[in-house]
């Protein structure tokens, strides 16, 4: 089972928290951050830092369900 990870270009501000914490996972482009890869391994590094999103750019889902950021 994998994840999918996306950033969302238009939430994004660029701050690069994403790519600083997981290069292999996102990178920063002149103007926003990116999923270098859709499908990631379940790992909670990468729910942790789409909780810490300043924008709330990134949406990681498992299947249908949407898992990161967390809600509660």
């Amino acid at each position: 089972m994998t994840w999918t990870v996306r950033v969302d270009p238009q939430l994004c501000l660029a701050s690069g928290m994403c790519a600083g914490a997981a290069p292999e996972v996102f990178a920063l482009n002149a103007e926003h951050a990116e999923a270098l890869q859709e499908g990631v391994e379940p790992d909670k590094r990468i729910l942790d830092i789409a909780d810490a999103c300043p924008a709330q750019a990134i949406t990681v889902s498992d299947g249908t369900r949407v898992i990161g950021p967390r809600r509660d």
